[in-house]
This record gives C-alpha cells, sequence and structure tokens, in this order.
C-alpha cells in the first residue's frame, strides 16, 4: 500500500509511503488522498487533517514520471492533472484546518499539495521549490492559484514560481510560505504545533475556515485552478516537455 490514513484523537493522518522514489504521487496515492478527504468532509469532529509521508528525505517529489511518461498529449494528460486538482480543492476546502508535515524536500507538485494545506510546518534544513518550469510546463494541480490566493504576496510567489529553484526551509518562513520550522521528531513538532490550539472549539476553527472558504467560492478559486490544470496540459505535450522528462528520467 503506498499510503497509509491514521485517526487519532481528532487527527486524521494521510501518509505516502513511497520513500524508494521520494514519495512521488502515482494512481495509487491519489486514491489515497481520496479516501482521506472523503472522510473529513463526512467528520464534523475531526480537529486536524495531516499530509505527511515516510522515510525522512522527501515530503513529495510531485507526480511519478515514470508512471506519467506514457501521457504524451494534452488529451492524455488532462485527466490525470484535472483529478489532482480536484482533490486539491477539495483539500484546500476541507471544514478543519490542514497542515503538511514537511520533513524532507517538497518539489514541483509536492509544493502544490503543501500549498493547499492551511499551515505548513517544515525540518530545517530541508528545501522546497515549484520546478515545474525546468520540465518546460506549469504547475498543474492548481497550485499557482493557491499560492497567490494565500495572501502569500504576488512577488514572492511570482520569484518562487518563475525561478523555478528550491530554497531551503528557512528562507520559505522568512517569505511567510512556511508556518513553522522544526528540528527533531516530526510527530513531537505537530504535537506541539497542535497544542497551541487544544483550547478552541473545533466548531470555531471551522467557523473561521468557512470565512476563507466563502471567499475562495466567490472568486472561484476552483475555475481558477481548473484554467490553470488546462494550460499544463497544452504544455505537456511540446517537445521541450518531453525533452526535458527524458533528460530528467535518464538522470535518475
Amino acid at each position: 500500500m503506498p499510503f497509509n490514513i491514521t485517526s487519532v484523537q481528532g487527527v486524521v493522518t494521510f501518509s505516502i509511503t513511497r520513500p524508494e522514489v521520494r514519495n512521488a504521487v502515482n494512481h495509487e496515492v491519489m486514491e489515497g488522498l481520496e479516501r482521506f478527504i472523503n472522510l473529513i468532509e463526512s467528520d464534523r469532529t475531526v480537529r486536524w487533517g495531516v499530509i505527511t509521508s515516510e522515510g525522512g528525505k522527501a515530503f513529495c517529489s510531485g507526480g511519478d514520471l515514470e508512471e506519467f511518461h506514457t501521457l504524451e498529449t494534452s488529451a492524455q494528460a488532462f485527466p490525470m492533472l484535472s483529478r489532482m486538482t480536484e482533490l486539491l480543492y477539495r483539500l484546500a476546502t476541507l471544514p478543519a484546518p490542514t497542515i503538511a508535515l514537511m520533513d524532507g524536500a517538497a518539489v514541483g507538485g509536492g509544493c502544490e499539495i503543501a500549498a493547499a494545506c492551511d499551515y505548513r510546518l517544515m525540518r530545517s534544513g530541508a528545501k522546497a521549490g515549484f520546478i515545474q518550469g525546468t520540465l518546460a510546463i506549469t504547475t498543474g494541480w492548481g497550485g499557482a492559484s493557491l499560492l497567490y490566493e494565500k495572501e502569500f504576496g504576488h512577488s514572492k510567489a511570482l520569484q518562487l514560481l518563475t525561478e523555478s529553484r528550491v530554497h531551503t526551509a528557512e528562507k520559505l518562513a522568512e517569505w511567510g510560505w512556511v508556518t513553522d520550522i522544526f528540528s527533531g521528531d516530526k510527530e513531537v513538532a505537530l504535537k506541539q504545533f497542535i497544542a497551541e490550539f487544544a483550547h478552541i472549539e473545533p466548531s470555531v476553527m471551522q467557523a473561521y475556515k468557512m470565512v476563507a472558504i466563502r471567499k475562495w467560492k466567490q472568486s472561484d478559486l476552483k475555475g481558477r485552478m481548473m484554467d490553470e490544470c488546462k494550460q499544463c496540459s497544452i504544455l505537456w505535450e511540446s517537445h521541450a516537455h518531453h525533452e526535458a522528462v527524458q533528460r530528467f528520467r535518464s538522470r535518475s
């Protein structure tokens, strides 16, 4: 099983368990993410949703190119891209607050998953970056729309997207994208972060989350994420993208 879902005292955790491929997302991981989202959507007693991974080296390296490299045209790529976009919109609009618990590198689609969460906790020294540009494509799961939407700051969001480089957790915290930096055991860091909210009723946390969700619905965040996904699918079939994927796979 490439994922694991646990529920302990109101904290539901989805963990990607593919450290051998840097916790890349494949179709089975998507199915697991959907189960995680369904669980939280159907249970209003959930206090927190957490997304993390195993191995300690990579939070998530984005889409699994070994599985998705056979998708050559826009029409072939769009179903995968749109499915994940839909899942990340649902993740972003869950009633319970969500945390990306990153004890390793997050690149490409891994950053898009983290962007969909409300909070990002990252291990000191770990790196993250929206590196899709190095593959001659844009964010394909709605990550850029999420990045711009969450008051991160236009210039920093644009820089993070267009530079297509990785940055340290410390730099990303300075810019405001990483909520908190931790060292040591990630579970201890998670408990310490959650403990700061222990005196607040879940209904209060959900009410405040709904303020943001109403704004996103009014501004058609979902539609903008899907437009972003469509643009990526167009670039996906370009010769430049296929060449970049071949170079990447030859180095792996």
